[in-house]
């Protein structure tokens, strides 16, 4: 397993999330305004921090090891982490997520703590699954599995399915075939998803045609903002990625400059680019400006790369784990950031 594509695939989640960040909620002519472009960290003192976008997939991850390809394990050992994670008080939590976590403490089994919701929550932690397995079938299980836990709606598994495709290819392929991807994805998900699949369509006739990623976004009626549906979110995500496939750097600035949910809708760009062009192809000053505990870069690098030896054959003897209270105090400081953001945004520029 390519250990290159699955660290790449961690870390440019990370990078996507981190920079999208201070964006996120805002129009692209407010955010011009008020934060200037996405060239840079900018959410605290010139540095950066992840959100659930990238913390759900390090969940991913961690569970993926201890099950050792058993999907029924992996549920239940991402169920867990997801009951601990939702009360140590994660900013920006998705409605359907929130309440599944509750539902979980509450007694609920992990097959049945899952909303109906089209959220965009199982695509933001899906690229992972593209990067680690070639089985289709099998890694078919896997997001089902995930999705199915916090949304039950099958658009928001349609939506991580074709992430996951996306992530796959990318790592699979020199050069992306968009039409050959979108048959995968088709073929995968069936008649149910034809809303999603001619949106996609849309998207790549969109690529071939040389529409910025921005055009794309407004003429499927996203004017003002990427929403957090995942129908809203994804092909745009896609459209990133088409139009940037071997460079992360635009691939994120272009989803960034659609406005609205840009922390989840780069980190998903971010981590399907992020599997193709592996770490070494990550800009270095937008990995090095990442300023995180628990879940440092070096961390995520680690996972990553026992995450590799896991889908080799050869898991580590210890999961790398976090400290629960250096990850409650770290999202008190993180939270209190956050409402920094929320009042300035109340002051002009407007």
């Amino acid at each position: 397993m390519n250990r290159d594509a699955i660290v790449g695939c961690i870390l440019g989640t990370a990078i996507g999330d981190a920079i999208g960040l201070p964006y996120e909620g805002v129009s692209p002519e407010r955010s011009r305004r008020l934060l200037g472009p996405p060239d840079r960290h900018r959410f605290v003192f010139g540095r950066g921090m992840i959100s659930d976008d990238t913390e759900h997939t390090c969940m991913v991850a961690q569970s993926l090891i201890e099950s050792d390809g058993d999907v029924e394990l992996f549920t239940k050992r991402f169920a867990s982490r997801l009951r601990w994670w939702v009360i140590a008080l994660p900013a920006g939590v998705g409605k359907a997520t929130a309440r599944a976590g509750l539902k979980l403490w509450l007694g609920a089994s992990p097959e049945k703590a899952g909303v109906y919701s089209a959220g965009n929550g199982p695509a933001m932690r899906a690229a992972l699954f593209g990067a680690t397995m070639d089985d289709r079938a099998k890694m078919l299980e896997f997001i089902r599995a995930s999705t199915r836990l916090t949304h039950t709606d099958r658009k928001a598994e349609f939506g991580a399915i074709a992430v996951a495709l996306a992530a796959q290819h990318a790592r699979q392929n020199p050069t992306v075939d968009a039409e050959r991807w979108l048959a995968e994805v088709a073929d995968a998900c069936g008649e149910a998803a034809s809303e999603l699949i001619e949106l996609l369509r849309r998207a790549i006739h969109s690529v071939k045609v040389g529409e910025l990623t921005t055009d794309f976004a407004r003429s499927i009626d996203l004017k003002d903002s990427v929403s957090g549906y995942t129908y809203h979110t994804v092909p745009v995500a896609v459209h990133a990625w088409l139009s940037h496939s071997k460079n992360l750097r635009a691939a994120i600035r272009s989803t960034i400059e659609c406005g609205g949910d840009a922390d989840t809708t780069a980190a998903i760009v971010g981590g399907i680019v992020g599997c193709g062009v592996g770490e070494s192809g990550l800009p270095d000053d937008w990995l090095s400006g990442i300023k995180e505990l628990p879940r440092s870069v070096d961390w995520m690098q680690c996972l990553g790369e026992a995450l590799a030896e896991t889908m080799k054959g050869h898991p580590p003897k210890r999961t790398p784990s976090i400290n629960p209270i250096t990850a409650l105090t770290r999202n008190l400081f993180f939270l209190s950031i956050v409402l920094c953001h929320g009042f300035r945004r109340l002051a002009p520029p407007y």
